[in-house]
């Protein structure tokens, strides 16, 4: 019988992960305040609004940055930059992942060797190597960004479609919808994929905690979204001296106080995902 997830005991054994539905609630909250950030922004975050490097105070709450921008506000929207980012590069590289391993798994054969010897070619070259090779061929930008971590973050997702449809291919239920003629399109995407989708949502959750630290990295070295557009990447750009490194702390603090607030929440709460999305974690 096919796996299914009903959502009731699925959110009970998510909810004894105490850190987890704390990390939930607070990266909701940074997600709808990144969201709405033209109603929760109280300046523009492109537009001096104050002396230049100021430190925090009531007008300013984190200070403002080296041309006199509100930093509050360049957070907000930086983590919209962000979270767009790592949503849009996840759902590139999990439907391509997802596609290619249903149809190397189904298919089996020539195919799977194809499929599995181009993945493994993809994921022998440094992860790291191969994003910075690729942003620095294309134009510096948003999209760009986009295209580049989801056409790479996609083997991982792959190989693991790959292999829970060799194992579930040989059950009773698989074989029975083959007997009786059902559609391959409908046995992948109508029984496969839903057996399929708890191990990719775990595992998406990684690939977009990753996506934001590259979009980070990638912006930091200039080499991704470019000024006066805030990202928490480029925002670190403050950090480049020892003089703001010790002595203009709210120039740097909040952006990376807010990547790693981000990456851990993400993390906690994948973690806690996996455990309830287990089938032999069942009440």
């Amino acid at each position: 019988m096919p796996m299914r997830h009903s959502l009731a005991p699925v959110w009970r054994r998510f909810s004894r992960h105490r850190v987890a539905v704390v990390c939930l609630a607070l990266l909701c909250a940074m997600i709808l305040a990144a969201a709405f950030a033209p109603l929760t922004a109280p300046y523009s975050p492109t537009k001096p609004v104050g002396a230049f490097s100021d430190p925090p105070s009531p007008e300013h709450i984190l200070g403002t940055d080296k041309i006199g921008r509100d930093m509050f506000s360049r957070i907000l929207y930086a983590m919209r930059e962000s979270l767009l980012v790592g949503f849009l590069a996840t759902a590139i590289s999990t439907a391509l992942g997802v596609l290619l391993g249903l149809v190397s798994g189904w298919a089996g054969g020539a195919v799977d060797k194809a499929i599995m010897g181009f993945t493994d070619m993809v994921m022998s070259f440094p992860y790291i190597l191969l994003v910075l090779v690729a942003a620095a061929i294309f134009e510096p930008g948003l999209l760009s960004i986009v295209l580049i971590l989801g056409f790479v973050d996609w083997p991982g997702v792959a190989r693991l479609v790959r292999g829970n449809v060799l194992s579930l291919r040989e059950t009773n239920f698989i074989k029975s919808d083959i007997t009786a003629g059902m559609p391959i399109t409908r046995i992948l995407f109508s029984e496969l994929l839903p057996n399929t989708i708890a191990p990719v949502l775990v595992y998406a959750t990684s690939v977009f905690a990753l996506s934001i630290l590259d979009e980070a990295a990638l912006s930091f070295l200039g080499m991704g979204i470019q000024p006066p557009t805030p990202s928490l990447g480029n925002m670190l750009n403050g950090a480049e001296s020892l003089s703001v490194l010790t002595g203009k702390p709210w120039l740097w603090v909040p952006a990376g106080t807010a990547i790693v607030m981000l990456v851990v929440c993400i993390n906690f709460v994948g973690d806690a995902l996996r455990d309830a999305l287990d089938p032999r974690n069942a009440d």
